[in-house]
């Protein structure tokens, strides 16, 4: 155990989020993302929320300041379904960062999570929970 650090990082995920470097993608995917056969490195954070994890993930690491740094998989056009864990992400991001997060067309979306570090598995029920950061510099 350490002090500081939110427990719910394990150190799997810790060593992953240490090895990225600048401009490196880690995804955020929810229960029902295809998280093994789309990222290079896939972890397990079963039964837990993308929220709560994106929450602990931020205390540490860096968001990118020169490009957009977080990125939602968009909702498939005509899909009436709500999202209300967007208002949640953009919560938990806003004292992070001053960018909008921006929308990424479905297989784009997937397309991009194969070249990302990682990807993350959450127990996430909500649809279009998805999301991808893009690791800044830091800066202290």
């Amino acid at each position: 155990m350490l002090k500081g650090i939110p427990s719910i990082l394990s150190p799997e995920l810790l060593k992953v989020m240490m090895e990225m470097g600048h401009g490196d993608e880690l995804v955020i995917g929810d229960g029902n993302f295809p998280g093994a056969s789309h990222g290079r490195q896939c972890l397990r954070c079963d039964g837990h929320g993308a929220a709560e994890l994106l929450e602990a993930i931020l205390k540490l690491f860096p968001l990118d300041t020169y490009e957009a740094p977080v990125y939602l998989m968009a909702k498939v056009p005509g899909d009436p379904v709500e999202t209300p864990i967007w208002d949640e992400y953009r919560r938990i991001i806003a004292p992070h960062t001053d960018a909008e997060m921006q929308e990424i067309e479905r297989f784009a979306f997937y397309e991009r999570a194969k070249k990302a570090y990682a990807v993350v598995m959450t127990g996430e029920s909500a649809l279009y929970a998805n999301l991808i950061l893009k690791k800044g510099v830091v800066k202290e």
